[in-house]
């Protein structure tokens, strides 16, 4: 692999990108998902907070963790990737000058932008109910300052708003405008329920939107060119990979635990070949062992 291009550089790809069509963005849990995720001929990469929380550090997605934590994680997968990468910034981890030096760490690693969220500290997953929202004001200064902090103006600052499943979505319009015009680039409008709604808010709010394409959550099920047709550049799958990756090795435990062998489970594993040429690994390997 050539030299991971910086920060700008994948900034300004995304926005090419993002003129020209509807960006699909599965969730990496570490730096070798992040080069499967390349290698399988996706465009850009997207790291949850969930993710981070969960698979990385083995606790509940409640603002447990760090900018540190978040920065270290993106660094390991921008230096062996070549894509561009959104990252779940919560709510900035602290009030303005913390989102400012959160955009101002993650740009310096290469990551092409964040998502920053209107909900009180400690957050709770999107989907989840008991969520509470800061005021509008307050969130209309973090990202004036986040948006001032960038030094790629093609760095792309987008604002999450929970509104939806707080209070009514009329909130969730009205709050995106203002984000907008604080400094935004473009609008998360987490938990929306429908086809209809979606569509609306498409039209409510004429932007860059990104849509969240979770499992088991408040949305339904739709294709990328689906969201493409509702309105929507962005559409991330943020724990797709690490729930089948969990249910593969609960399965692969549980088969050890049962036969005290994993050669029944050995077809459903990536090969050593397969890894070492993900890696790009040139030890010459013995036909049988691969």
């Amino acid at each position: 692999m050539t030299n991971p291009p910086p920060s700008i550089d994948r900034s300004k790809k995304l926005r090419n990108l993002l003129a020209d069509h509807t960006v699909a963005l599965p969730g990496a849990i570490n730096a070798l998902s992040g080069r499967l995720i390349e290698d399988e001929g996706f465009e850009a990469i997207y790291l949850s907070g969930a993710v981070l929380s969960n698979s990385v550090h083995g606790v509940p997605d409640t603002g447990l963790t760090t900018l540190t934590e978040l920065r270290n994680h993106a660094a390991a997968i921008a230096s062996v990737t070549t894509l561009p990468i959104i990252a779940d910034a919560d709510t900035g981890f602290g009030g303005a000058d913390n989102a400012a030096r959160t955009v101002r760490e993650l740009e310096l690693v290469g990551v092409s932008g964040i998502h920053l969220e209107d909900q009180e500290f400690p957050k709770r997953c999107g989907h989840l109910d008991g969520k509470k929202l800061v005021p509008v004001e307050e969130m209309c200064i973090k990202i004036e300052s986040a948006a001032q902090a960038k030094t790629s103006r093609d760095f792309t600052i987008i604002a999450r708003t929970d509104a939806r499943g707080v209070t009514e979505y009329d909130d969730a319009v009205e709050r995106a405008h203002q984000y907008l015009a604080a400094g935004a680039d473009g609008i998360f409008p987490e938990a929306l329920t429908g086809q209809d709604e979606l569509r609306r808010f498409a039209k409510d709010v004429d932007t860059l939107l990104l849509a969240n394409m979770t499992e088991f959550g408040k949305t339904p099920y739709f294709a990328v060119d689906e969201f493409a047709d509702m309105g929507y550049n962005l559409v991330i799958f943020p724990v797709t990979l690490q729930r089948i990756a969990m249910f593969a090795m609960r399965d692969a435990l549980r088969t050890i635990k049962t036969e005290q062998s994993q050669k029944s489970v050995v077809d459903r594993m990536q090969t050593r070949r397969e890894l070492y040429d993900l890696l790009e690994y040139d030890m010459k390997v013995p036909p049988k062992t691969i």
